[in-house]
């Protein structure tokens, strides 16, 4: 379990108030389920603020602790969160709860799903301001070793973890999302001859 800084990065880091491994890694129908709905994702993110207690969850989200009970066991159920401490409160307990992983890993028979639920999400929640420098977007598509662009995710990976580790602040909630893959465009033929 982690929730120290990872070596070689810099500056401050988002704490949270309880232990998480850095990575779990989603293998079944079930997680695949439990990640295919927004409330659920949406208590995922709130849940790398800090740990929540299913009224403090309901609150954030405007909805009713029943629903937000319901989909806190889909969640458990798949592994996914878990109950990281309780406390008395008077004649009750309450329950925190908080992520099993920072990142959320999926294999690559699964992986087709939730990509597409990625990015129809940034879709939907992005805002669209004239007068706000972001979001900034961009796509680039370069012909280079499968090897290449391994590396290439991998520091995208990075990034994106530096990026949630960013201590919490402000008044609004920014998103990332960013993707190497693989497309069926057509290539030019290797030239031995520039013009």
């Amino acid at each position: 379990m982690s929730t120290k800084p990872t070596p070689g990065r810099s500056g401050d880091v988002h704490q949270l108030d309880y232990e998480l491994d850095d990575y779990v890694y989603a293998t079944t129908p079930e997680q695949m389920k439990a990640l295919g709905d927004r409330t659920r994702d949406t208590i995922l993110g709130l849940l790398l603020e800090r740990s929540a207690t299913t009224s403090q969850l309901a609150a954030a989200l405007g909805k009713p602790k029943g629903t937000v009970g319901y989909h806190l066991n889909v969640l458990a159920d798949a592994g996914l969160i878990r109950v990281v401490r309780r406390r008395k409160v008077r004649a009750m307990t309450e329950k925190y709860y908080g992520r099993v992983g920072r990142t959320i890993v999926f294999t690559p028979e699964h992986a087709d799903g939730p990509r597409m639920f990625m990015l129809e999400e940034a879709l939907q929640e992005a805002v669209y301001d004239p007068d706000h420098p972001l979001p900034l977007t961009t796509i680039r598509r370069v012909r280079i070793p499968t090897e290449r662009a391994v590396e290439f995710a991998q520091r995208v990976t990075d990034l994106a973890e530096d990026f949630v580790e960013l201590p919490r602040g402000g008044d609004t909630v920014y998103g990332f999302v960013a993707a190497v893959y693989p497309t069926d465009l057509p290539v030019l033929d290797d030239a031995s001859e520039a013009p």
